[in-house]
């Protein structure tokens, strides 16, 4: 799989690899800015240390990334990452306008050939 290309299919590469390419994209974008390491560091109140490990594709955390994607002026590229999936009026008429608030616990599958009895 070429790097800079489309990814088109994200689970067939490993999460390093995901990391170099948000860290790639991250490091296109402040160069579109036209903002050094040291000048995206300060304005993100960060090391720039840290802007060059992100870049490479170290792992950082999520604050890290709000903070970089907020110096940049780019936090609403967080809607197109992980957009709001909202509510569909069919699951919220079923739950009769209440919100979920819980994951339902998971049901144990049965070993094949064992018994219920």
């Amino acid at each position: 799989m070429k790097v800079g290309a489309i990814i088109m299919n994200i689970y067939g590469i490993s999460d390093r690899a995901i990391l170099r390419e948000i860290g790639r994209r991250l490091k296109r974008k402040r160069l579109e800015k036209n903002l050094s390491q040291q000048r995206l560091a300060e304005l993100a109140g960060l090391n720039r240390t840290t802007i060059m490990d992100v870049e490479r594709g170290t792992p950082f955390g999520a604050l890290t990334l709000v903070q970089v994607l907020r110096a940049l002026g780019a936090l609403e590229e967080l809607n197109s990452f992980l957009p709001d999936p909202g509510i569909s009026p069919l699951q919220l008429a079923k739950m009769k306008g209440k919100e979920r608030r819980r994951a339902s616990p998971q049901i144990a599958a049965h070993d094949e050939g064992e018994s219920d009895w």
